[in-house]
């Protein structure tokens, strides 16, 4: 059964690939750093890239002076049977297996200049890099560029600062183990690595310390202090090892050898022959994958909760951006379909209270159009001057005996005419808070609601025009009562007087009255003429035209009503392959955590 790290190992990989680890997906970072992994940190010659091969069995790192790891290396080592074949994969060429491994030194060297050129700048982008081998133990290390304290030729100043804070991006993570690397021939005081992992894990609970350069301390010392955690105390055992020197090196030593070499140091050695079983790059290498597996077990509910986290938060966005269209002609119907229906509740809902916009149509009738009706000019209209002129216009040449009644009548009529303009208003205001959706379908609402609208103005129109039609009999038949009861005398008076500035006052006061009758009138009449026309047809009827529309198109027609906005569809597939995943690992993890 696969191992915790090795499931971890494919977690990771599958989150660099659709996250983009180091700056991609918020959601993949975060589960990145909830899964534990072990960054390897030291300063510039300090052995950090030997004790790596010392792991890995394999001479596979560039080496040379100054800054030679320049980008963050991202190394999963997969146990695989014995006497299976050796090979490593670089994630950016997931198609290309490396059994040399010289060619895989040259690619990490030519993929770090892809990304900083051949300058000695630095870039914290990952490369990614597994290798399989029966003689590799399941462990993720993160090989970090070298600590240092001057800049060389060729590097800005700011070069200490930015690979001291890019490695403190690492190791600062709550999850991160340490691999603290220092060589034994120098103060352990003085050690870069040491004084980092101090600063970000100041109790030592997750540093591991790592002595190199044992067999190179000056004769007659040895780094018993340290080893026996005296000078320097961590939670964890300090683990010594000793690489293979620069003659080995260079007449590529036998990295089988070179682990057989060290066994035999240890085991012969004065000062650490009793401390043989815990030292050594092979114990280092075992310690280090049965910690992390440890971790990662202890990990293991709170990843599982990010993973869930991740997992209802990736579904929520399925749903609003929509789940994938079928390709055949009735799933695409059907979608069409539902879409509308979906647009339709939401459209009535916006009309019936339960979201926002509703209230806005009682604010044109509750509001607009009494405003509108205040600020029409019946004053204007209804003064001395306009009376008189519009009665004896009407009068002609034979002056009325009782009431000007054709002079009422023209001065009811002129004045409702006005009524036209508000109540037209009322009917356009409501158009304009509905929103169109895609472009069918957007002018497929228009159309109904011009229509609607057009019906409503109508109806409207008619209202005014029924007013102007047939003034109300009451009106008159009170006026000579009133005039009769106003004067207590004949209601006949001398022609003389019904042409004086009080009777066309009179007039102008009567015809005010009217108005406003017919004013109150129109306000309980017009929102009901808009909402019967208007409102609840565009409630009952808004998509019917266009159902039947979309019922009789074609295939390949349809397939362009759906044509989707490609940064959507790119949006949509990467989280279903991250849910796809998300789902997997659970899964997985949880599988592999109860099985053991």
């Amino acid at each position: 059964m696969e191992s915790l790290i090795g499931l971890v190992n494919r977690i990771q990989r599958a989150c660099t690939v659709l996250g983009d680890h180091g700056g991609g997906d918020s959601s993949f970072s975060s589960l990145w750093e909830a899964l534990p992994s072990v960054a390897v940190v030291g300063g510039q010659s300090s052995g950090k890239s030997s004790v790596l091969e010392s792991i890995v069995g394999r001479d596979f790192l560039p080496r040379g002076s100054g800054i030679v790891t320049r980008r963050p290396l991202v190394l999963q080592l997969h146990k695989t049977e014995d006497g299976s074949k050796e090979y490593a994969e670089f994630l950016h060429l997931p198609k290309r297996q490396f059994s040399d491994f010289a060619l895989v030194r040259k690619e990490i060297q030519d993929e770090t200049d892809r990304v900083t050129g051949k300058s000695k700048m630095i870039s914290p982008v990952p490369i990614h890099l597994s290798i399989y081998s029966p003689n590799v133990v399941n462990l993720t290390l993160i090989d970090l560029p070298g600590l240092t304290k001057v800049a060389v030729e060729g590097q800005p100043e700011s070069i200490v600062q930015d690979i001291e804070d890019m490695v403190r991006t690492y190791v600062e993570k709550p999850n991160c183990i340490i691999l603290a690397i220092s060589p034994a021939n120098q103060d352990i005081a003085t050690s870069d690595a040491m004084k980092l992992a101090k600063e970000v894990d100041p109790h030592g609970d997750r540093t591991f310390g790592v002595l190199t350069k044992l067999d190179l301390m000056d004769k007659g010392t040895n780094a018993l202090e340290v080893l026996e955690g005296r000078s320097y105390r961590l939670q964890r055992p300090w683990v010594g090892v000793v690489n293979r020197s620069q003659a080995d090196i260079n007449r590529n030593a036998d990295m089988m050898a070179a682990r057989h070499k060290e066994r035999e140091y240890f085991a012969t050695s004065p000062d650490y022959s009793y401390l043989v079983s815990r030292m050594g790059s092979e114990y280092l290498a075992k310690m280090l994958s049965q910690h992390l597996e440890s971790v990662i077990r202890a990990r293991i509910p709170s990843i599982i909760s990010l993973i869930n986290k991740n997992i209802d938060e990736l579904e929520a966005e399925l749903d609003r951006l929509g789940r994938p269209v079928g390709v055949d002609a009735g799933a695409q119907l059907y979608t069409i379909l539902e879409l509308c229906r979906a647009f339709d509740k939401i459209f009535k809902e916006h009309l019936d209270g339960g979201r926002p916009g509703g209230d806005r149509i009682y604010g044109v009738f509750d509001h607009q159009l009494p405003a509108a009706l205040k600020k029409l000019p019946f004053d204007r209209y209804l003064c001395l001057p306009n009376v008189k002129k519009v009665v004896s216009e009407a009068d002609g040449y034979q002056p009325h005996l009782i009431a000007p009644e054709q002079g009422y009548r023209r001065l009811i009529d002129g004045a409702l005419n006005y009524f036209r303009g508000p109540a037209e208003a009322s009917v356009d205001a409501e158009l304009k808070r509905f929103p169109s959706l895609q472009a069918e379908l957007g002018a497929a609402c228009y159309v109904s609601l011009e229509r609607f609208r057009d019906e409503s103005k109508k109806t409207v129109i008619r209202l005014v025009d029924m007013e102007s039609a047939y003034l109300t009999v009451d009106f008159f038949r009170k006026l000579p009562q009133e005039m009769e009861e106003k004067k207590g005398a004949n209601p006949v008076a001398p022609n003389v007087d019904r042409y004086n500035e009080g009777h066309f006052r009179r007039i102008a006061s009567n015809v005010s009255s009217y108005i406003n009758m017919i004013s109150d009138t129109l306000k309980n009449t017009i929102p009901k003429a808009a909402v019967h026309c208007q409102v609840r047809e565009a409630k009952h009827s808004l998509l019917n035209l266009f159902y039947t529309q979309v019922g009789k198109r074609e295939a390949k027609q349809l397939g362009q009503m759906l044509d989707e906005d490609p940064t959507l569809m790119e949006r949509r597939q990467k989280c279903a392959k991250r849910l796809e995943l998300y789902k997997a690992a659970r899964d997985e993890i949880e599988s592999v955590s109860w099985a053991r």
